[in-house]
């Protein structure tokens, strides 16, 4: 679903300030493939999912997706395919319109645009059977602003309406490090649950060393641009954080510095 193939990108190149963002990335992702990615700051996490997303265009390499060839397509024509959610709560909803109003935008993400009414009868029926999976009463408040809504509801949202046209792509950029434990725990299980519903090839990632283990069937640790280790399966289920701490220290040869990612 998702092929990665010797991609580089360089910031601010022949510079003081040059920096490899990413060095040589090859990745498969299969469909419905759940995989997790952690790293310390810098490691070019971020820098990834914005090449997939469209964000960024690296300086060399192809990024194809179901097939298809997308290295040049800009960020706005993936987004019929790709599905976000990134770490500021504020950043997948627009506040001042209210929830009906957000789930039809998102509706309407991979159909062609029409001049009707966004929000129908049948539509908001369609919507409260969606809310009503997120176990959070929203489904009883549709036309509520969503900046009235608490962080974690609007994640929630956020990632529901991320997910419900069933993206090809699922990109998760750290989606629960705002949020406090409680709401933490809450998205992380909404996710698992999503995910495994509509069976995404979803790509998450995460600070926390113990969210990284605990979902997902495959798990990359990424260091300086690099992907430096690769588990999955029955390997990556008997993985702990000692020995992804271990792993990490025998591929480098230095501790890994991230006290964020080993504290949670």
């Amino acid at each position: 679903m998702l092929k990665l193939s010797d991609i580089s990108l360089t910031f601010n190149e022949d510079t003081p300030d040059e920096k490899n963002a990413l060095q040589s990335i090859d990745l498969e992702l299969q469909k419905g493939e759940f995989v997790t990615v952690i790293g310390s700051n810098g490691a070019g996490k971020s820098s990834l999912m914005n090449v997939i997303s469209g964000n960024l265009t690296p300086d060399v390499g192809d990024v194809l997706i179901d097939g298809k060839q997308v290295v040049h397509l800009p960020e706005y024509k993936r987004s019929s395919f790709i599905g976000r959610v990134f770490q500021d709560p504020m950043a997948g909803t627009a506040p001042s319109m209210t929830i009906e109003e957000n789930l039809a935008i998102a509706y309407a993400r991979d159909k062609k645009r029409k001049l009707k009414p966004g929000v129908t009868k049948n539509r908001k029926e369609l919507f409260k059977g969606y809310l009503e999976t997120l176990n959070l009463g929203l489904e009883d408040r549709l036309t509520a602003k969503v900046g009235l809504l608490s962080g974690g509801e609007r994640q929630a949202l956020s990632l529901l309406m991320a997910t419900f046209t069933e993206p090809k792509i699922l990109l998760l950029d750290e989606h629960t490090a705002a949020l406090d434990p409680a709401r933490a725990e809450l998205i992380t299980e909404i996710t698992a649950d999503v995910v495994k519903r509509f069976e995404l090839t979803t790509l998450m990632v995460t600070h926390n060393m113990n969210q990284a283990l605990d979902l997902g069937d495959r798990l990359f640790m990424m260091d300086k641009g690099e992907i430096i280790f690769d588990i999955k399966g029955k390997e990556k289920q008997q993985l702990t954080m000692e020995s992804l701490l271990k792993e990490f220290q025998r591929i480098r040869g230095k501790q890994f510095d991230s006290d964020r990612a080993v504290l949670g």
